[in-house]
């Protein structure tokens, strides 16, 4: 383990020698960094070096925003036969798409007039039009974006990513999960599952932007930093003793692991996420919104060496607009649009974009045909999401739907094969990433996915 000093100027590794009379040995600390240690780092040079993922819950439609596709208004209140699909439920018409598309930067990449500040960044995104996933409903299709499989009790991608990777800041935990609300049905798309339990996500509710808040126990009421520490050194020592009777155990050394954490997150944390610390100037810039707060807190956790941050839009499903669609899609753009461009922005003046990937997008798309007379229902066989900085192209658009933005056509891309561009992003081989359980070997893109050489910068 690293022998860096705590905020309290005691370094952890003479802590584990000395404090407490000597309780805690550097045997157990070389124990516990084989135990974390499946952080193994890259396999490879990495093009970025951590991630924050927006992620659109509910499912946004993609010829409102990135995917251009006049033939639907050209057919609008048709059912043209080219249109047999069915996703979900049974879809009436074409339903028309009231916004204009322009050209943007040096690139020429299309966007839509929903997002005038993010376009201003269009040279920057890479823009996948042909996604598609196995599911059209929402849990399933949440599960395999998150944990690269339609069923639970796998690990999360930001589980593989730490145990890939490890953590660069000992003193806060390596997985963030921002979402406002009490998500307790989201809590299985960041779970470590069979992975060390160091390597689950941790889950804030940044509603309230109060440190001690969005972090519950963050200060210890009865007891100062000299006498937790000695404490913890007693706890670490009686399961030195148990681990030395039963054996090598994995929960417990998590557990043990999660303690130190905790400890060092009482100095590290209250500062980490006061986002008050930051100008009044820089605030404005993001916005005041929940999902603004998401973005810059964002930014304060990547650039303190948190390897992975996934920004919910909300808790439910906000983006899946089966009824009153154009409204509500309005008003979602309008959130979103300025902390995106606000976040990208930041991102490049504190030198973090090139070493960081941004991705954007839900678990699938919606359909151009109506639910509910005024409705769009889910769509998962063709859909957008892009990517920005951490070594993709910007300006780009990869690929294509059909013409009507039904299914997925032309350079296709599974969310296996996004998981492994990620993951070589980072550095890491997906098909040699992998963790013994239960028999066989496990892995984010399970058996399949490609990396698609085509949007790497």
């Amino acid at each position: 383990m690293s022998d860096t000093r705590s905020p309290v100027g005691i370094s952890r590794r003479h802590w584990l020698q000395t404090a407490g009379g000597g309780l805690a040995s550097v045997a157990l600390a070389g124990a516990l960094q084989a135990s974390e240690g499946a952080a193994r780092g890259p396999q490879f040079a990495p093009r970025c070096r951590r991630v924050i993922q927006l992620f659109m819950n509910g499912g946004p439609f993609q010829a409102d925003f990135f995917d251009p596709k006049p033939r639907i208004n050209e057919f609008a209140g048709q059912r043209p036969v080219e249109v047999q699909l069915r996703t979900e439920n049974a879809t009436g018409n074409l339903m028309p798409v009231p916004y204009q598309y322009a050209r943007h930067g040096q690139s020429g990449l299309e966007i839509s007039d929903l997002l005038p500040k993010l376009s201003r960044h269009a040279d920057d995104l890479c823009v996948i039009r042909s996604m598609h996933t196995e599911n059209p409903n929402h849990g399933p299709a949440l599960f395999m974006m998150n944990n690269g499989t339609i069923a639970p009790l796998r690990p999360s991608m930001g589980s593989w990513f730490l145990y890939g990777l490890g953590n660069e800041n000992e003193n806060l935990p390596g997985y963030v999960v921002l979402c406002p609300g009490r998500p307790v049905r989201f809590a299985e798309l960041w779970t470590n599952a069979f992975l060390p339990g160091s390597y689950q996500g941790t889950y804030i509710n940044h509603s309230d932007l109060t440190p001690a808040r969005m972090l519950p126990y963050l200060k210890n009421a009865t007891l100062d930093p000299l006498a937790q520490r000695r404490q913890l050194d007693l706890l670490r020592q009686l399961n030195e003793d148990h681990l030395a009777e039963r054996g090598v155990d994995k929960a417990l050394e998590a557990r043990i692991q999660s303690l130190e954490t905790a400890f060092r997150m009482q100095f590290a944390a209250a500062e980490a996420f006061d986002i008050t610390r930051e100008t009044e100037a820089l605030r404005d810039e993001y916005g005041k919104s929940h999902f603004a707060n998401g973005c810059l807190l964002a930014r304060r956790l990547v650039e303190r060496g948190v390897r992975f941050v996934q920004l919910y839009y909300g808790d439910g499903q906000p983006w899946d607009t089966h009824r009153n669609h154009d409204e509500l899609t309005r008003k979602l753009a309008a959130d979103i649009d300025q902390p995106i461009a606000a976040l990208l922005a930041d991102l490049k003046r504190t030198g973090l974009f090139e070493d960081t990937l941004v991705i954007w997008g839900g678990e699938f798309g919606r359909t151009p045909t109506t639910e509910s007379t005024d409705g769009r229902d889910h769509n998962h066989l063709g859909f957008t999401m892009w990517l920005a900085g951490g070594g993709v192209r910007g300006g780009f658009a990869y690929g294509a739907t059909d013409d009507f933005g039904f299914r997925a056509v032309q350079d296709k891309v599974h969310v296996h094969d996004l998981h492994a561009t990620v993951l070589h992003l980072l550095g890491m081989n997906h098909e040699q990433l992998t963790y013994r359980h239960a028999g066989r070997d496990f892995r984010l893109t399970d058996v399949s996915g490609r990396v698609v050489h085509e949007i790497l910068a």
